[in-house]
């Protein structure tokens, strides 16, 4: 095991397996894919394994064919002490070279940004996967990584009928930090002020940089913290949530896939209601959905209750602030009016931004602990019906036990979420009823707990209730130990 180097934050789980896969180097052929979106610290691990290791690295970028493999030979043979140049015709020359000093080194190889020279260059994964069968037959000790931060782009390399296809050892997805791992990186202690920041810049680490370590000092600081940074034209913060977008590679009309972002984040997670908000017939905002859902921008989301019903919401917060906040004044923006813009937007970002994202932080959090008594199955929303009463409750957070064939489905817990709101017992009584309509239609709720999470705290008579869990922010962000 590699010891990992002090500059790298966390990442335990990444560099374990990245440790585990140098370590292997000198035994037998091996490919590995690592993929995430921009900005997550791939380029970072990857490069530090290649200096860990002495392995090779080589970080491509946008150019023709020509100059890629010019590129690629000067840094080849600079790795490989090559007496004189190397000058390669063809992808098909350079990748057999690339193996034979692979084999002789054994150590990681390390293709970085593979896409940018996949796009110009199509046959490349071909001309890998024939190299990687010659080294598997000869067994030629190569172990070669191919990054890349276009989703759609390295998500296809392994699936269907893909020449690498069943090739690879290993694929790692380089994700941004979860939420109190987020709250630790940029130091923040205080937990509303951590689901503040969270629903602006999320959990990507180069964002820190972004804003040159610019953290907000407290909840007094918050609002100018936004303004001087997010919204200031001048730093690279501002103008990144486009930029997420245009860099995917499958993405050609931006324009319409930025107003499919803006109708998710205003709430409009059906199809039905996303192709309202833009002026579209839904059969035509199919490729749109699924190429962003491709690129990570996007995730679909089941209604837990309603079988064949879903909802789509933003993966990325900035991207959420972005279409909330900042387009719909832009020009403003652009010219340093950000104290204006954000005092007319504060009142949406409360509604539209932070009461949706505060939501979903919730149900990350019953998502990755045994908070209601054992490890959850699945976690969702849903929509119950209560035709008695002619109407419908929203359940904000839904856990299921891990499902029993021929066992009806157990619900652990049923959750309402209030950011700004404290919680009452007639949210409670939502809930009370929410259960029995689920145990009527046949779900095992017998030990359902029923959850009140709550950015604004609690009515004093629902502290009292029995059999109410009431979860608050101190919850959400326990103190480290």
């Amino acid at each position: 095991m590699l010891d990992k180097p002090e500059r790298i934050f966390d990442r335990e789980f990444e560099w374990r397996h990245l440790s585990a896969f140098a370590g292997r180097a000198h035994e037998r052929p091996q490919l590995g894919v690592i993929s995430g979106r921009r900005r997550q610290g791939k380029t970072f691990l990857v490069e530090a394994l290649a200096r860990e290791t002495g392995g090779f690295y080589f970080g491509a970028t946008e150019a023709t064919e020509t100059e890629s493999l010019r590129l690629f030979s000067d840094a080849l043979a600079d790795y490989a002490d090559a007496q004189v140049p190397m000058r390669f015709a063809s992808w098909d020359e350079a990748i057999r070279q690339l193996f034979l000093v692979g084999a002789d080194r054994r150590r990681p190889l390390v293709i970085d940004e593979f896409p940018y020279l996949s796009k110009v260059s199509p046959a490349l994964p071909s001309i890998i996967q024939r190299e990687i069968d010659r080294a598997v037959s000869s067994r030629a000790p190569v172990s070669l990584l191919l990054c890349g931060s276009a989703m759609s782009v390295m998500g296809g390399l392994l699936s269907g009928s893909a020449p690498l296809r069943g090739r690879a050892s290993l694929e790692l997805v380089v994700r941004p930090f979860d939420y109190p791992l987020a709250a630790r990186y940029w130091r923040i202690d205080d937990p509303r002020l951590g689901v503040l920041t969270h629903a602006v810049v999320g959990g990507t680490p180069a964002y820190l940089r972004f804003v040159n370590d610019d953290i907000p000092a407290g909840l007094d600081d918050f609002d100018d913290w936004v303004q001087r940074t997010v919204l200031d034209p001048g730093t690279p913060l501002f103008r990144e949530a486009r930029y997420l977008l245009e860099e995917e590679a499958d993405v050609r009309d931006s324009a319409l896939y930025h107003s499919v972002l803006a109708a998710v984040a205003a709430g409009n997670g059906t199809r039905g209601g996303i192709a309202g908000y833009i002026g579209r017939k839904a059969a035509d905002i199919g490729h749109h959905l699924n190429v962003l859902e491709d690129s990570c921008l996007l995730r679909k989301e089941a209604d837990v209750f309603r079988q064949g019903r879903s909802i789509y919401r933003v993966c990325e917060p900035l991207i959420t602030f972005y279409q909330m906040v900042m387009r719909p004044q832009w020009g403003l923006l652009e010219s340093g009016r950000a104290r204006s813009v954000w005092l007319d937007a504060r009142t949406r970002f409360r509604d539209q931004v932070i009461g949706p994202h505060f939501e979903q932080l919730c149900r990350e959090f019953a998502r990755v602990e045994p908070v209601f008594g054992e490890l959850p199955g699945e976690v969702g929303a849903g929509v119950v019906a209560d035709p008695s009463r002619r109407s419908q409750i929203q359940v904000d957070v839904v856990v299921f036990a891990p499902a029993v064939p021929g066992q009806p489905h157990r619900v652990l817990a049923l959750g309402e979420v209030k950011w700004g709101k404290r919680l009452t017992l007639e949210h409670a009584a939502r809930l009370q009823r929410a259960r029995e309509l689920l145990a009527a239609k046949g779900l095992d709720v017998r030990d359902t707990v029923l959850a009140c999470f709550s950015g604004a705290g609690f009515d004093p008579a629902l502290r009292t209730e029995s059999g109410v869990r009431l979860i608050g922010l101190e919850d959400l962000y326990p103190p480290r130990a």
